[in-house]
């Protein structure tokens, strides 16, 4: 099970679109060099007004661009980068995957999925009526969020498009995946 990366983006100021690189590199324990939500504890505003010392577990977020395949036949035309994520991929069921699962991105790098990334009121600035195309409801009325995961490194290394991407799920129980 795999896919390929399709794009790299990274900022190193707060905004909501990443540009797109040749290549990012990630860091152990970080997350992308140069990118203002890395570190070892959160940087995500909203979060870290509430509690500037939590864990970050939001150091890479990556996105399928399956979900731009999606958003274009709603009428939406949405690039790698323009939703803040730092990797976009091809081919891997990254909603479907259990937290704890493994990527390797390339010949070195490897995250691990921690979680959901919950889109907020800002997607609507981007683009209006964008927020409901990425939040949804499943059969039973629960909420599916479908705006990409987040991870943090385990193993650094560069990441670049065109690489492979490598799945290796978590030994025991698998967690369902939820907000981070």
């Amino acid at each position: 099970m795999g896919g390929a990366v399709t794009a790299v983006s990274s900022n190193g100021t707060y905004s909501f679109t990443k540009p797109n690189r040749a290549s990012i590199t990630l860091l152990a324990g970080l997350g992308v060099e140069g990118d203002v939500h890395a570190g070892t504890t959160v940087k995500h505003r909203f979060r870290m007004a509430k509690d500037p010392s939590q864990v970050n577990l939001r150091q890479v977020h990556l996105m399928h661009e399956e979900l731009f395949d999606e958003l274009r036949e709603s009428g939406f035309t949405v690039a790698p980068g323009e939703l803040g994520e730092n990797v976009t991929t091809r081919g891997v069921d990254l909603l479907g995957l259990p937290a704890g699962t493994l990527l390797r991105l390339g010949d070195e790098a490897v995250v691990e999925i921690t979680g959901l990334r919950n889109p907020c009121a800002q997607i609507d600035d981007f683009r209006k009526g964008l927020l409901k195309q990425v939040v949804g409801r499943d059969e039973d009325g629960g909420v599916v969020y479908k705006s990409g995961v987040m991870s943090v490194v385990r193993e650094g290394g560069v990441v670049r498009p065109g690489d492979p991407v490598e799945v290796e799920l978590p030994v025991g129980p698998h967690r369902p995946l939820r907000i981070v």
